[in-house]
């Protein structure tokens, strides 16, 4: 009985390495963060869908960083993306972040 123990054991401890080395990467290029440093280029493909972590107070420090001011209206949409206002260089313009932490005016 201690041997059938030992060896359902063994047996149960390697299922899962062999489960998560069949798993793709959840990010195929190294290079490309889930969240940009703070001065780091923006994706062209700005704003990107996807489940966003980011906090309303975070979101607006973030576009503040960016250099906008006055942000306002802040909102995440069905696609994560925090939407709102904001001014820049006197003007009001619509503004997102999106989960990858990058910030588009338009």
């Amino acid at each position: 009985m201690r041997k059938l123990m030992i060896s359902l054991l063994l047996i149960a401890s390697t299922v899962p390495a062999v489960a998560q080395s069949t798993r793709p990467p959840a990010n195929n290029d190294a290079n490309t963060p889930a969240v940009n440093a703070p001065n780091s280029p923006a994706n062209p493909n700005a704003p990107v869908a996807g489940a966003n972590s980011f906090t309303e107070a975070q979101a607006k420090a973030r576009i503040e960083e960016k250099g906008f001011k006055n942000v306002s209206s802040l909102k995440k949409d069905k696609d994560g993306v925090w939407r709102g206002n904001a001014s820049q260089n006197g003007k009001t313009v619509n503004v997102s972040l999106d989960f990858q932490g990058n910030v588009v005016a338009k």
